[in-house]
Parts: C-alpha cells; structure tokens; sequence
C-alpha cells in the first residue's frame, strides 16, 4: 500500500514526534523510506536558531544522518535527500519525482511563513501534494 514513504525532516519537535509514526508504517508495510530535509532558499524569517539549522547545508547533512542512524537503530534502512529551495515546493516535487505513495509530516515545525499558521509549510504541502499526507500532532 504504501510502497515509498517521504519524511520531510527540519530540527523540531514535531518532525521527532512523527518519527515513531513513521517507524510503524515502514515496518508494517515494508516501505521504502526516503528522509528529506530542504536548505531554505530564499530563508524565512522565523527566529535566528531556526533560520540557522535549515540555512546551511552542513547542519541539513547532520540533521539527515543523525535521523538515518536513529531510524536504522530500529532496523530500518533509509535513503536520505537534501535539497535546496522553498520547502513546500520542494517537499510536493520529491513526493512526485519518487512517485512517493505517502507523506507523512509533523502539523507544525519551523516552517511558519509570514501569513502565520494557515500558510505553513505543512498546509501548503497539503495543498500541493501529488499523494496522501499524513499528518501527526
């Protein structure tokens, strides 16, 4: 059912939270995991920490192998991507390059926009997405 999995990742605590949800549909359907994170191109504005980790590539690489060595802790191999551009976009475009079957996202991580909680990264992903999106509190 859910052949490839697309987990966008960033530093928050939503994005850990939705690891274990993640976990449980990879091992129950033998899914190919695909971690993703996106260096923000142009950068947000939403606190200095947050623009930091998603802005550099150096800190992008370390986010996606520290949760590729934590998913394969739990026997789960997974392929890690970064890439570099808006992350609503860009997540929406890797789901379709992949012919993703599911994404699966925290409600809110460090993606707020400008316009707020109704323009986040995860509702533009919703509203963009080529395939199901499921989304963890």
């Amino acid at each position: 059912m859910f052949k490839t999995v697309l987990f966008p990742i960033d530093a928050s605590r939503e994005a850990r939270e939705a690891a274990k949800v993640v976990e449980d549909i990879v091992k129950t359907y033998n899914s190919r995991l695909v971690l993703l994170s996106v260096v923000e191109n142009p950068p947000t504005e939403h606190g200095e920490a947050t623009a930091e980790v998603m802005t550099s590539a150096e800190a992008v690489e370390k986010l996606l192998e520290g949760a590729k060595q934590a998913f394969a802790q739990q026997g789960i191999q997974a392929e890690v991507m970064e890439r570099e551009g808006m992350p609503s976009f860009t997540i929406c475009d890797v789901a379709d390059e992949l012919e993703a079957n599911l994404i699966v996202m925290g409600s809110s991580g460090m993606g707020l926009t400008e316009e707020g909680v109704s323009e986040s990264v995860t509702t533009r992903v919703i509203n963009l997405s080529p395939c199901p999106v499921l989304i963890v509190p």
